[in-house]
């Protein structure tokens, strides 16, 4: 089973987080010259749309400056701040835009061994180093994708030597390419699958391809396990 979690691009100035929703006022500023047509536009209210851009202001510096005189008697427009933000938050956009998903691998697994809050959960594709909740016994473990780091079946570190201490060889069943991020399906045994995310530079590296056998590797803390009930042991299966 896989679980998939969106990508929300954002930047974070001090206290203030600027996402979309801001990036489309600035263009409707932009776009229609006027802070009360933009507010129209986009279907808020004037007060809350000028009370947001006084919190970017604060943590920024001026984004808007009042254009005066003129035929059309003046209006607002963006300052090279504000178009500098512009830039950057589309940039990360567009790092983020060829694979915009982090998803979690998920293995339903039955606890054996704890030291402290780490226990070594039994599953079908092998058993999982993972963080488990106190007396949890039945539980499924989730593996995001981006804390899998894959290697050669030839280079993989000792799992005694590292603190990737989760260790499984997969084949490549799948590859989405996106411009800088790469997700790659690995089918493990139990016809279970598993998904990383790496750069294209370590998909060139590792030559990765459909059939290829790769090992893939991750910490402990990045498993993470929720309880689920136990099978009630009269029911029939």
């Amino acid at each position: 089973m896989t679980i998939e979690k969106e990508y929300t691009t954002k930047l974070a100035v001090d206290d203030v987080t600027i996402d979309r929703r801001d990036m489309e006022m600035l263009d409707a500023i932009d776009q229609y010259g006027s802070m009360h047509r933009a507010a129209d536009e986009l279907g808020r209210s004037y007060a809350r749309l000028q009370n947001r851009i006084v919190e970017i202001e604060d943590a920024v510096g001026p984004i808007t400056e009042r254009r005066r005189g003129g035929s059309d008697g003046g209006g607002t427009e963006l300052t090279p701040t504000a178009r500098s933000l512009r830039q950057r938050f589309d940039r990360h956009d567009a790092e983020l835009g060829g694979v915009a998903q982090v998803t979690e691998s998920v293995f339903t697994g039955t606890v054996r061994d704890r030291t402290g809050e780490l226990a070594t959960v039994d599953t079908p594709i092998g058993s999982i180093l993972a963080l488990v909740p106190p007396d949890a016994t039945a539980v499924q473990v989730n593996v995001r994708s981006d804390a899998v780091v894959l290697t050669d079946p030839g280079e993989a570190p000792d799992s005694d030597r590292t603190s990737l201490r989760n260790r499984f060889t997969g084949t490549v069943a799948g590859i989405e390419e996106g411009d800088a991020i790469v997700r790659v399906t690995l089918a493990l045994d139990a016809d279970a699958e598993l998904q990383a995310l790496i750069t294209r530079a370590s998909l060139d590296r590792l030559a990765l391809e459909p059939g290829r056998d790769v090992v893939a590797s991750f910490k402990a803390t990045a498993a993470r396990a929720t309880q689920v009930e136990s099978p009630d042991p009269g029911s029939s299966a």
